[in-house]
């Protein structure tokens, strides 16, 4: 299974973000547009996961979330992977926000799985993709100044992401919740 770590939006916020996002994704056609059941916020990516490894993982990520205290985040600004992605940030509580995504790390580590280098967390959730290296700067522009309201992270989820087979332009991967833990540290 393809799996990663996340922090899901609540629908409240989610419909906040979309009253922004939508308009621009009838306007920018150069890109991908995520849809809102896709948008996360991406802790620890795990790729291939095979099935044996599942038990251990689902024991040390339950660990790091009794370790892990709630915490309170909103939606704030917007930036660009070296344009190919679009992003809305997170503020508020992204020092606890790091902290759970480095355990998540730690917890895929010692289950088995072969992690990336690790590096500095930087809290985003992608609304767009280009094939290719897109002018993101009017979207950035526009989505900037965006302020969602805050909302309280109480979970954290192992969410399983299935890649489009069918060959379909513009199909979108698709993502499945297959556990999750409350954060009660």
């Amino acid at each position: 299974m393809r799996l990663f770590a996340a922090v899901l939006p609540p629908p409240e916020a989610v419909a906040e973000l979309a009253r922004v996002v939508d308009p621009l994704a009838r306007t920018g056609r150069e890109l991908r547009w995520t849809p809102h059941e896709g948008w996360h916020f991406t802790l620890a990516f795990m790729g291939d996961v095979g099935e044996h490894l599942l038990p251990e993982l689902h024991a040390r990520l339950a660990r790091a979330a009794e370790r892990t205290e709630a915490f309170r985040i909103r939606l704030h600004g917007a930036g660009h992977f070296g344009g190919h992605a679009l992003w809305i940030g997170a503020a508020g509580g992204i020092d606890t926000m790091r902290l759970l995504a480095d355990r998540a790390d730690a917890a895929a580590r010692r289950s088995g799985i072969p992690m990336e280098q690790h590096r500095r967390y930087t809290p985003h959730l992608t609304v767009a993709r280009s094939r290719g290296r897109a002018d993101m700067r009017p979207y950035t522009a526009e989505l900037g100044a965006f302020e969602g309201a805050y909302w309280q992270v109480g979970d954290v989820h192992l969410v399983r992401s299935r890649l489009p087979v069918s060959g379909v332009p513009g199909e979108q991967p698709r993502y499945e919740t297959v556990a999750s833990w409350p954060l009660t540290g």
